[in-house]
């Protein structure tokens, strides 16, 4: 379906089609919609080709069902950052070693949460496996250099499922090969939303899936050019999904865009390759949770939603500018995860630094919830 829309004075013709936006979305991350011809293949001593906010763009034959990995983007990382244990892993061949490697890190993902194994990394019998090189400190050369290893890639049209229906999602992300977000994407103006997406993640997304199960995914977006939702666990009709919105005249929503569409903060700010390592380093988790009734402990995932961020990190910017003293007050609704924004503040504020010292000696919270000693 197409649109014509008016620009400057001018009639511009849109694609209004989900495709459309998809290739919207894939050309702001990568700077183009297509792959490389001849494909790029990441070797130790290529450069990955990225583009737009920093992504490369990956191929949905390099996926592999079974083990849920990105293999080309895996690979070219570790042939990048750890040549010795890639050659070690055999990751240039179908082979005995390279599928016990990745039965490996499939299992500690099933059972650790793709967030822990790429803070800490993998171990393999003597090996130990970096899978991600978080944020340098300023001056620290080394860091910077493993740092800008990372391989931030997004795919078109993942044929995810291991049965014959072969089922594809429209976009999913990967950090070096492994994936962290999924996106289901529809546009209001062939008459589907949101809610259209949020419904068919909860219809035909088997939560059985390999790709689907608890951990593995950060998170799971529905979007439309108008609106964000987002769900940290699939569980088919039970998947609970949540705003990620930037609010609009005190209320729901998103503000207009001059620019471009109203959801594109998303793409263009949010998932960056530097917002999503933010988001993995401080405040992404996976924590147990305890049944007070049954007194059983289950995992559960959180993804923060748009709001915590933009205050969190609002006060962080201005405490980092201004240093200690200042007074501030943060007005939020019922159930808005005010506890989550206080823990992650006060994580990040004893870190702080202004001019090379320390902004705050100590951090103190006083409140009358139990929820944040936790």
């Amino acid at each position: 379906m197409a649109a014509v829309r008016r620009a400057r004075g001018q009639r511009v013709k849109t694609d209004a089609s989900e495709k459309g936006l998809e290739s919207l979305i894939v050309r702001a991350m990568t700077g183009r919609t297509d792959l490389l011809v001849p494909p790029h293949t990441p070797t130790e001593t290529s450069v990955p080709v990225a583009g737009g906010t920093g992504w490369l763009l990956g191929a949905p034959t390099h996926y592999d069902r079974g083990y849920a990995v990105d293999l080309v983007q895996l690979q070219g990382f570790l042939r990048a950052t750890q040549p010795r244990i890639a050659e070690a892993l055999d990751l240039d061949h179908d082979s005995p070693t390279r599928h016990k490697f990745l039965a490996r890190l499939q299992g500690e993902i099933s059972k650790r949460g793709t967030i822990d194994v790429l803070r800490d990394g993998v171990k393999h019998g003597p090996l130990h496996l970096d899978l991600f090189h978080g944020t340098p400190s300023p001056g620290n050369v080394a860091a910077a250099e493993r740092h800008a290893g990372n391989r931030f890639s997004v795919t078109r049209q993942l044929r995810y499922s291991r049965d014959e229906t072969q089922r594809s999602l429209d976009l999913a992300l990967f950090l070096n090969g492994l994936p962290v977000a999924t996106f289901e994407l529809k546009n209001s103006l062939t008459k589907q939303t949101v809610a259209d997406a949020i419904e068919q993640y909860k219809r035909d997304r088997d939560p059985r899936e390999k790709l689907f199960e608890l951990g593995r995914c950060l998170a799971h977006f529905a979007v439309d050019d108008q609106e964000v939702s987002f769900c940290a666990h699939l569980k088919g009709k039970a998947s609970w999904f949540l705003p990620f919105n930037q609010g609009w005249n005190d209320g729901a929503g998103n503000p207009p865009n001059p620019e471009g569409l109203k959801t594109d903060f998303l793409w263009k700010r949010m998932l960056t390759p530097r917002g999503l390592t933010d988001i993995l380093e401080s405040y992404a988790q996976r924590v147990p949770e305890k049944n007070e009734k049954t007194g059983k402990t289950k995992p559960v995932q959180i993804w923060p939603r748009y709001h915590q961020l933009d205050v969190v990190r609002k006060l962080l910017a201005d405490a980092g500018q201004r240093g200690a003293g200042k007074r501030y007050l943060i007005q939020r609704s019922a159930g808005s995860g005010k506890s989550n924004s206080i823990a992650w503040l006060a994580h990040q504020l004893i870190g702080l630094r202004k001019d090379g010292a320390a902004v705050f000696d100590s951090i103190v919270v006083i409140t009358d919830r139990k929820i944040l000693d936790q």
